[in-house]
């Protein structure tokens, strides 16, 4: 097993390129399985999640072949089955955009969720089902399993009203009615960018979608999609994350390859945090001299302050002067990374889906052990502002959605290698 190595302290300065989103990327390879014909999709961020999400889409009988490192050519025209087995998709959360595009293609679906996902668990797929249910389709849940099938073969369209705006739910309905007969509409949808890329790359293949970035999409199905070529938009919380990491470190970094408006919101609260920010057209240029000062933080939907860079904006406020306070309006029971940070000397209280920051002088380096994929970045962001030496294990969590952590960080003057360790030694590490 791996675990990362970082020498905290030290200011970061250079530049990051920004890769393609993770969370586009996730959603947009499923919906090649609804196109006939070669489909190249580019701007693909080499992470664990792409691979696997490609594996199952071999699995189940597609071309698939990289033209280069960050362009992909898929070609789903002579699929098998509709069926992704467990040991195929328990591995990647976002295997559940499955359902959509196989009951889209064949109007029946057979998909294993993440882990025997408990459907009553923090992340229920209740209003996917609901709207699958809309559609016309009969499902049937058994042991972490969801099969689904349309009556006739094909999904008619529907009014479906998401009791909260789901981007798991919106992007799977989508899927899923691309290809139904007549006219879906949903409301309530969520308005995420990644959610406008879903709907981009679709009409880019010949779907009718419209509305999408607005609270209500409306999907008029089509007979087919044809191939094509697409580019998936810069990654956000990437941005996100490494915009958080020298607001903790401080000194001067620009990050290129992005797109600004999508950085409103955390432009917003790192600007009122001390973080300098300076916006050019694919790029913004971040700095920090002057100490941080507290803020408060509250995760809502988009264009809100996303849940996804709230370990790491926690992560910068542990060494803000004065008291912040962050709420999670969208997750419960994220806050299991402040246990590591506690190790490292921050001074934090929850309770429930609130956190108490009180900023301290400095952290100090630990053996930390990631619990999930922005808790792990949050912990590698308080390693790199640390004094010392932190050890970081279950880095698996990190390269499932960031490219080249390690060389981008490197690239900033960050320290931080990658050593192979024995299981006995990161189960000894990882111990109280």
């Amino acid at each position: 097993m791996t675990k990362y190595i970082v020498e905290g302290g030290r200011p970061l300065f250079g530049e990051i390129h920004i890769g393609g989103a993770k969370n586009a990327a996730v959603a947009i390879i499923p919906a090649a399985l609804m196109v006939s014909g070669p489909c190249r999709i580019e701007n693909v961020p080499q992470i664990s999640d792409v691979t696997l999400l490609l594996g199952i889409l071999q699995d189940l009988g597609a071309k698939v072949r990289y033209v280069n490192p960050h362009a992909v050519e898929v070609d789903c025209t002579s699929l098998r089955n509709g069926r992704v087995p467990y040991e195929s998709a328990r591995r990647c959360r976002a295997s559940y955009y499955m359902l959509g595009a196989l009951l889209g293609r064949f109007g029946a679906a057979d998909v294993a969720l993440p882990g025997g996902c408990d459907f009553g668990g923090t992340r229920p797929i209740d209003q996917h089902l609901k709207g699958f249910r809309a559609l016309g389709v009969q499902v049937d849940t058994q042991s972490g399993f969801v099969m689904a099938e349309a009556a006739g073969g094909r999904l008619r369209g529907a009014s479906i009203f998401l009791d909260k705006s789901s981007v798991g739910a919106t992007i799977n309905i989508m899927l899923a009615a691309t290809l139904a007969e007549g006219m879906t509409v949903i409301e309530n949808a969520a308005k995420e960018p990644h959610v406008v890329d879903l709907a981009n790359f679709l009409n880019s293949m010949g779907a009718n979608i419209m509305g999408a970035g607005t609270d209500v999409i409306k999907i008029r199905g089509v007979e087919g999609l044809r191939g094509g070529t697409y580019s998936i938009i810069p990654d956000q919380i990437e941005a996100g994350t490494y915009m958080a990491a020298v607001a903790a470190c401080g000194g001067e970094v620009k990050l290129c390859s992005l797109i600004p408006k999508h950085m409103d919101c955390m432009t917003a609260k790192l600007s009122e945090m001390g973080v300098e920010i300076q916006e050019m057209d694919d790029s913004l240029l971040v700095s920090r001299i002057g100490p941080l000062v507290r803020a408060n933080i509250k995760t809502m939907p988009y264009p809100g302050f996303p849940t996804d860079m709230q370990p790491q904006i926690a992560a910068a406020l542990c060494l803000a002067r004065g008291t912040s306070v962050i709420t999670d309006s969208v997750w419960n029971s994220r806050f299991r990374y402040t246990d590591e940070f506690k190790r490292m000397g921050a001074q934090i209280q929850v309770n429930g889906n609130l956190a108490i920051i009180e900023g301290v002088e400095r952290l100090t380096g630990a053996q930390l052990e990631a619990c999930d994929l922005r808790a792990g970045a949050a912990m590698l962001i308080a390693a790199l502002a640390a004094q010392g030496i932190s050890e970081i294990t279950n880095v698996q969590y990190i390269e499932r959605g960031y490219e080249d952590v390690i060389g981008k960080i490197r690239g900033v003057g960050g320290s931080i290698r990658a050593v192979e360790a024995p299981e006995e030694e990161l189960a000894v590490s990882t111990a109280g």
